[in-house]
């Protein structure tokens, strides 16, 4: 198999100056809390997005894609592109470059494949031109390009997971202030496994519905005169409700629960108590289910299906309507949980993951 950057001399005819790496990422839970300041739990998967690069004169951003050939700026080619665009705009020293990328994280299955192509390419760009950034920074700017650039109003979880996740640990990130916390996450010292159920099914009803639920959120935030929906407890839930139109409930229903749902999860694991951790994940799939509306019945199935073969606890991860569910599962149970959803789904391709590095330069 060839590498990176002998893909890259094929390409361009001459060798990089290096090549960079940044995966994809699985959240464990804290789903749609990312734009409410609120708490988020991921990790990085083993698979990655390489980016191999070298300076170019001219100041030319050149792309081309192992996946989808040369680019333009847009489609996939927009992401990378509109990271060179938030460095420049940072007034960061960043030229001109030939660009080659290949991944291995599935695009389409809630993983962030989009967060992994921005940070190799902040990684790779910075690189090149010796420019120094903090983590927290770089995923700020990559998530500015996907924000303003790309024009899809995410949060900050993905590009941070995606920087400055570690080996064998799930990041507890608090997204209003990036302070964040490396929690162990050596599930198979414990005897378990994390199951990804990537359905391979995408919904054209998702189009859209990430930003409208957002700007629910901000909306019912406003109206409860905080800052954002991550200041509202738990504790106080019952009363707020009833000041918010009956759209905007179910919505802060979720986000709220779904924060506490995060703190308990960080706190089992920090107890070593990850088996108690499945019946959360279950819950935050049903709470993502009936009060944020963004599952679909493929992924129903997923974790309905995975629980009823044995499984500790089942949700779906990442925007939703389509994509994947995880899966906490005894290590003895795998194969009958997996064997149990790919009946079930057919189409679906099942695999387990460990907690995998962050972004970084390979070559």
């Amino acid at each position: 198999m060839t590498t990176t950057a002998e893909n890259f001399r094929t390409v361009y005819g001459k060798p990089p100056a290096g090549v960079w790496a940044a995966p994809g990422r699985v959240n464990l839970i804290g789903e749609y809390t990312d734009f409410n300041d609120g708490f988020v739990m991921p990790f990085a998967l083993p698979q990655r997005t390489r980016v191999a690069a070298a300076p170019r004169a001219d100041g030319v951003l050149r792309l081309h894609s192992r996946e989808a050939g040369e680019g333009e700026a847009r489609g996939w080619a927009a992401y990378p592109a509109g990271v060179a665009w938030a460095l420049r705009e940072a007034g960061l020293p960043v030229g001109g470059a030939d660009v080659y990328v290949e991944s291995d994280v599935p695009v389409g299955a809630g993983l962030s494949s989009s967060a992994a192509l921005e940070v190799a390419t902040a990684l790779a760009l910075t690189g090149l031109y010796g420019v120094e950034l903090p983590r927290p920074e770089l995923a700020r700017l990559a998530q500015r390009a996907e924000n303003a650039y790309v024009g899809v109003p995410c949060g900050i979880m993905d590009q941070t997971a995606s920087a400055c996740c570690r080996a064998g640990h799930t990041l507890h990130l608090d997204t209003r202030d990036l302070s964040m916390r490396q929690i162990p996450f050596g599930l198979e010292g414990w005897g378990l496994r994390l199951l990804v159920i990537d359905t391979r099914v995408k919904h054209d009803v998702g189009d859209g519905a990430y930003a409208s639920r957002r700007a629910g959120c901000e909306a019912a935030a406003r109206r409860l005169g905080v800052r954002a929906l991550r200041d509202v407890s738990v504790g106080e839930l019952g009363s707020v409700l009833g000041e918010l139109p009956a759209a905007e409930r179910p919505l802060v229903r979720h986000v709220v629960t779904e924060n506490g749902r995060v703190e308990r999860v960080a706190a089992l694991l920090a107890e070593g108590d990850a088996r108690a951790v499945g019946p959360l994940l279950t819950e935050g799939h049903a709470s993502l289910r009936d009060d944020f509306g963004v599952s679909c019945a493929e992924l129903d199935l997923a974790v309905a299906t995975a629980v009823g073969a044995g499984a500790l606890g089942a949700r779906m991860t990442g925007a939703g309507f389509g994509g994947s569910a995880i899966a906490l599962v005894e290590a003895a149970d795998t194969e009958a949980v997996t064997k149990a959803v790919t009946e079930a789904l057919g189409t679906s391709r099942v695999f387990a993951v460990v907690a995998g590095e962050g972004a970084r330069r390979v070559l």
